[in-house]
């Protein structure tokens, strides 16, 4: 027989024991998610072999992805000409000549203020030695005092180099510096001139094929991306979405470029440096290289202060201002006006450009922002990558 009484009983505790232990075993989530051993294998493989082919093959990828770019920028201008019945090739040919000649012009004039710029560099250097070695006046500084033990040090070092014997079966060797031999370098000047004008002229062919083309380019995407409609419809949405990302980011560019060419001529003509209105044109015509761009900057305005001024404080504070100016542009108004035009996270975009520029240098640099875009709109169209397009967006 059983008890009705321990029946209840035992049902009570069952139920407190239950109930006691359903808050801790609820507050346990556990995902079941099978890890492919072999697939994590194939995609780390498959990403190695991309950034290594990118890297290897960056002579003809770098081209035509500046010949892209540029093709979105000038394709407002061509569409314009287009309109009163130019035909696209005679105006792209027409935009790509005047603006190489424009540049060449602007090459010319400035390579005398170049040639006294190369000329000043030993009295520059002269004179940045001389307040080296006496800061602000003393020449019984810590700096010199330093330098005058360090020069003891190698001379002690050196003599006892020379004393000390030679052993048995130790053959003594001498390097001996090579001779400075002009024609290596103008050969490999040389060389290098001719393979960047190489370079630009095949940027130049395709951006001039691209702008030719018009529109020929995409519809030949939308028709390879399959016989049904959707697809089409979802590539002709992605084609566009980057147009439109592409040309806001260059207006982007454009502005901030604009901004700091005015704030460093502004900026300059306050500290009395001559010819503030020429490194305003430059400050803003380097902005497009980032962060190398400003440290060209930085150094030649600090160069050409400390001639003008002759101390080491103003040469300090002119290239000081650049870098200030510089930086807010880079590290704050940039990022913050790509993440609302682009619609892209900013980390992400620092990232991504610092992975860009380690690839390829200065042209990844560049590149990053644009091809960071073309992979964010890709991916948000492609259910099985969203969750990348998710994590650039933002």
């Amino acid at each position: 027989m059983v008890n009705p009484k321990g029946a209840t009983s035992a049902g009570v505790v069952d139920s407190v024991s239950d109930a006691t232990l359903e808050p801790a075993e609820s507050a346990r989530v556990l995902l079941h998610m099978p890890v492919d051993v072999r697939s994590v294998s194939l995609v780390l493989l498959a990403t190695l072999a991309s950034l290594y082919t990118l890297h290897w093959a960056s002579a003809v990828f770098i081209p035509v992805l500046v010949g892209v770019l540029f093709s979105y920028a000038l394709s407002p201008v061509v569409n314009w000409m287009h309109a009163f019945r130019i035909p696209r090739g005679i105006s792209a040919a027409v935009l790509i000549l005047g603006i190489a000649s424009g540049l060449g012009v602007a090459a010319y004039s400035l390579a005398d203020e170049a040639n006294k710029l190369v000329e000043l560099l030993p009295t520059a250097a002269r004179k940045l030695h001389d307040s080296v070695r006496t800061p602000l006046g003393r020449p019984d500084s810590a700096l010199t005092t330093m330098q005058k033990a360090a020069a003891q040090i190698e001379q002690v070092a050196d003599e006892t180099a020379q004393d000390a014997p030679l052993r048995r079966g130790v053959q003594q060797v001498q390097v001996v510096k090579s001779k400075f031999d002009i024609k290596d370098h103008l050969w490999t000047g040389t060389m290098g001139l001719l393979a960047s004008l190489g370079q630009m002229g095949m940027v130049a062919l395709i951006t001039f094929f691209l702008l030719a083309s018009g529109d020929q380019f995409r519809r030949k995407l939308v028709k390879l991306a399959g016989p049904t409609l959707s697809k089409k419809k979802v590539t002709l949405q992605a084609l566009n979405q980057i147009h439109d990302q592409i040309q806001r980011y260059l207006l982007v560019q454009l502005f901030t470029s604009a901004v700091v060419g005015v704030a460093t001529w502004l900026a300059f003509l306050a500290i009395g440096l001559e010819n503030a209105a020429v490194w305003g044109v430059a400050a803003g015509v380097l902005d497009l290289v980032p962060y190398i761009g400003s440290v060209v900057i930085a150094t030649g305005s600090a160069m050409v202060g400390f001639l003008q001024f002759g101390t080491l404080e103003m040469a300090l504070l002119v290239s000081g201002v650049s870098l200030l100016i510089h930086s807010i542009e880079a590290f704050l108004l940039t990022p913050w006006l790509t993440s609302r035009a682009s619609k892209m996270n900013p980390l992400g975009i620092f990232i991504g450009v610092l992975a860009w520029g380690w690839l390829w240098g200065i042209w990844g640099l560049l590149l990053g922002v644009p091809i960071l875009v073309v992979i964010k709109v890709v991916c948000d169209s492609i259910d099985d990558f969203e969750s990348i397009g998710e994590l650039l967006g933002n």
